[in-house]
């Protein structure tokens, strides 16, 4: 912003004409690496569980907040404070516009402070698909410009909204599907650099594809990059992997951080800016309406759905609050603003610059305090989904024994392993996999859930037909070690609890041994990685020895755990 307060003030237009904002610039070079990072590094798992949720939001969300911005927009103009004057159809396309959440600002925190993956997921998902969605509702709304409002023309765009939000969608997916065939049926993991750029130009190709056929290529560009993490990422050389994860990363983070300056030098460089400060703090004020009116029914629903199917709450309170602090503007809806035409069209693209950076400033920068306040889980770290960046070709459960461990052991003469280093982290904090396989005290482990039918029909005939068979095996051999570990360790906890309810507690004093208390007591770490012999394994978690129990009796406790 001190930027573009410089330029304008600065003789001369040559520096303003250059940095001016060019729509064509903005969706064909700095939107698609954000896109297709934010795919290609989704949280695959959350995102698909909480699938549900998240396209509610997306697009009934979207479609109410765009609802409720672009009326109260037209009401506000039929009073004409400050002679503004905007249609109908003007003001339910600023409504679409405004409707397109980007929390950049509120993502990078969440992913600093490890958040609730849940909750992470929902918001990231949503973001995801609302850009989309507001850009195919704006461009929807556009094409009825000129024409009677009536039911055969609501219907007719409803139809044609869906019809091109799908076949983006079908889009995406095929060219990710074809990639992942020819990465398996070529020796291109040979040439590692041509491999890597052949993913990057054929992933950009999809976008510029959908966009020929008049098809979302946002839409297309999302779930290309889903598709080739999901199927074409097993197939890359061991070099390629890593060269395609870091090559998007810093695409994309060199492109937020460009948008972030484009926005701000534009906010005074802009040569058509007509600043309206009443207009500005009403829309302000319109789209937290439109968000609140957007995130709490829709919350109440998802809500009474799960308690219909006999499930906790997937939205508690706090979850809610944050989706509804998360709803900032970003640069989609600026650069959607491009469009926008009419008497009062300056006007409306400076109150939506405007609403853009105030929001970033008042949601983004309030997010941490957010967060303690309304008591969000923090410090939740979940395993890699892409696995090690070291992984190569035929590694299976094998490759385990390349890295460092330390053994304990358990009363069934197994062996648990701890990973040393990074991963030792993931264990204390029960994120690892053994957080997977671990059930609260007390209470045996619980079976796991049989998998979805499409979870199913992946492993049976997609992921063998579009991935090569060494991944295949390597993938079917993990599965079976961790399922392996997971009956280990369910053995460990019938043996720990048994020994339990077999103590003879001889003074009331030393009832503390089961309390809370003794169980949050964390053993000394060499007690942990260099004297077996001092602990139990249960549960998944590692317990110290109570020292409410007397030395007296020490011999003979341990005989009755073994």
């Amino acid at each position: 912003m001190i930027v573009g307060l410089v330029i304008k003030l600065a003789p001369g237009n040559i520096i303003q004409d250059m940095v001016k904002f060019k729509e064509g610039f903005f969706f064909n070079l700095l939107l698609p690496p954000i896109i297709l990072n934010s795919g290609y590094e989704l949280k695959r798992r959350n995102f698909f569980l909480n699938f549900g949720t998240i396209l509610t939001f997306a697009m009934v969300g979207t479609f109410i907040a765009a609802v409720v911005t672009g009326v109260c927009t037209y009401l506000y103009a039929l009073v004409n404070p400050e002679g503004i004057t905007i249609s109908f159809l003007d003001s339910m396309i600023f409504g679409s516009i405004l409707s397109a959440t980007d929390p950049v600002t509120i993502l990078a925190i969440f992913n600093q402070l490890h958040v609730d993956p849940q909750l992470f997921s929902i918001i990231s998902g949503e973001s995801l698909l609302n850009d989309a969605v507001a850009i195919v509702l704006s461009d929807t709304l556009r094409k009825f410009r000129g024409q009677d409002l009536h039911v055969v023309n609501i219907v007719k765009g409803v139809g044609l909204f869906l019809s091109v939000f799908w076949a983006s969608t079908f889009i995406g997916i095929l060219f990710g599907v074809v990639v992942a065939l020819m990465l398996k049926h070529s020796q291109l993991y040979r040439f590692p650099s041509i491999e890597a750029c052949l993913v990057l130009l054929l992933a950009y190709s999809s976008y510029f594809f959908s966009n020929g056929t008049q098809m979302s290529g946002i839409v297309t560009l999302l779930f290309t990059g889903i598709t080739l993490k999901h199927y074409a990422y097993d197939n890359l050389s061991k070099q390629s992997k890593r060269a395609t994860k870091f090559m998007f990363q810093i695409l994309s983070q060199l492109s937020e951080n460009f948008i972030f300056i484009y926005l701000g030098i534009n906010l005074f460089a802009q040569d058509d800016l007509d600043y309206k400060p009443l207009f500005i703090l009403v829309t302000l004020a319109f789209i937290c309406v439109a968000r609140y009116a957007s995130v709490a029914p829709l919350s109440m629903m998802i809500n009474a759905v799960c308690r219909a199917l006999g499930r906790d709450d997937q939205l508690p309170r706090n979850h809610q609050m944050m989706l509804f602090w998360a709803g900032l503007r970003g640069a989609v809806a600026f650069a959607l603003a491009s469009g926008i035409t009419g008497d009062s069209a300056p006007a409306m693209r400076t109150t939506i610059l405007a609403v853009v950076v105030l929001t970033v400033l008042l949601f983004g920068g309030t997010t941490g305090r957010m967060l303690q306040v309304l008591d969000v889980r923090t410090g939740v770290i979940e395993p890699d989904e892409s696995g090690s960046e070291e992984e190569g070709e035929g590694e299976g459960a094998e490759g385990l024994n390349k890295k460092k461990y330390n053994k304990i052991s358990t009363n069934d003469d197994d062996d648990m392993l701890i990973e040393t280093g990074s991963s030792q982290r993931l264990y204390q904090n029960d994120q690892s996999i053994g957080g997977l396989l671990s059930g609260p005290l007390g209470e045996p482990i619980p079976e796991d859930r049989p998998p979805h039918w499409f979870v199913s029909f992946d492993e049976k005939w997609l992921k063998p037909f579009l991935t090569k068979k060494h991944v295949q095996q390597r993938n079917l051999t993990l599965a079976e070690y961790w399922k392996e570990k997971r009956r280990k360790m369910e053995r460990a906890n019938r043996n720990m609890l048994d020994g339990i309810r077999d103590l003879d507690h001889r003074d009331d004093d030393n009832s503390d041994v089961l309390t809370l208390n003794s169980v949050k007591r964390k053993p000394t770490r060499p007690n942990v990685l260099g004297n077996p012999s001092k602990i139990v394994i249960g549960s998944g978690r590692v317990f110290g020895r109570s020292p409410s129990i007397e030395s007296s009796d020490e011999d003979d406790n341990n005989n009755r755990f073994h």
